[in-house]
């Protein structure tokens, strides 16, 4: 096919030159290679594309019918190859992260900000998911970056960009100790206010329990990580929530951490791509604008 390709780029000099001399000279190549070449490219289409005469060559019906198409193909790979270079220096493309609501607001925006400002041509796409989905969607090639909670595949690399800690909380009014040292199993017995089954802190903190042979059976099941906030500050029981994404709710008073004689172990949100497929200029540079923390 790149022969053939080759043949087409003299056949389309030729026909707009409209004399084999010339063209061999604009392509800068032997005349007999020109003619050559048109007489193998008609051979393998088995048309006659030109005419000949002293003066030169013109297209016949057949080669006129031909060149409208080539003229089309070699202009839209021309056009193919100044956009890809064009994507090469970050001037156009399309930049696609998969993250949750709360990454993207947490740790994404000032990222995102200062980007979008090196880089105004990029378009900027992002697809909000908890880290499975966002994990689903990197594997399939829907997003080019994930962001997404201590991912455990081998097909995925992952950089780690912050950790997480999990804590319970409640209303600064709930009926309880705060200054009492709890356990998993007294935890357990307070009305739960937890994130739904499938989103993967809820998974990771119902199995640390488990290793001390503790169920946790929340009475509240929520989607979104501002409710649990929400609910716990209005006294309907008491919350597992990431403490990164508390802290201003935890300061203001809002809400009171409650004290425990167990740590649940931290976890990292990491930075994740495909480990076997080149990522694009603009993902490239958008991960190395993370891992310098350059904003």
């Amino acid at each position: 096919m790149a022969v053939k390709l080759e043949l087409y780029r003299v056949f389309k000099e030729v026909a707009e030159a409209g004399n084999i001399s010339v063209a061999a000279k604009n392509l800068y190549i032997s005349q007999s290679a020109v003619s050559q070449s048109i007489k193998q490219l008609e051979t393998s289409l088995q048309a006659r594309l030109f005419a000949r005469s002293p003066r030169g060559v013109t297209l016949t019906s057949e080669g006129q019918m031909l060149y409208q198409y080539v003229r089309s193909a070699l202009g839209l790979l021309a056009t193919g190859e100044d956009k890809l270079s064009q994507a090469q220096q970050l001037l156009l493309g399309t930049l696609v992260i998969g993250a949750s609501d709360t990454v993207t607001s947490f740790f994404l925006t000032p990222y995102l900000d200062a980007f979008h400002r090196l880089h105004p041509g990029i378009r900027l796409k992002i697809v909000s998911g908890r880290s499975a989905k966002v994990l689903s969607m990197l594997k399939s090639g829907a997003v080019d970056i994930a962001f997404a909670s201590s991912p455990a595949d081998p097909a995925i690399e992952g950089w780690p960009c912050f950790a997480t800690h999990s804590v319970f909380v409640a209303g600064s009014e709930y009926p309880c100790d705060f200054d009492h040292i709890y356990t998993r199993e007294e935890i357990a017995d307070f009305p739960l206010i937890l994130l739904e089954r499938k989103a993967s802190s809820r998974v990771f903190l119902e199995q640390e329990f488990l290793k001390s042979g503790v169920s946790l059976m929340p009475e509240i099941e929520l989607s979104s990580r501002s409710l649990l906030v929400s609910l716990a500050r209005i006294g309907l029981g008491v919350a597992g929530v990431t403490l990164e994404f508390v802290r201003k709710d935890l300061e203001s008073g809002a809400i009171r951490a409650l004290k425990t004689d167990f740590a649940i172990p931290a976890r990292s949100v990491d930075m994740c791509t495909l480990r076997d497929v080149h990522p694009t200029a603009a993902a490239t540079a958008f991960m190395e604008m993370v891992r310098k923390g350059r904003l």
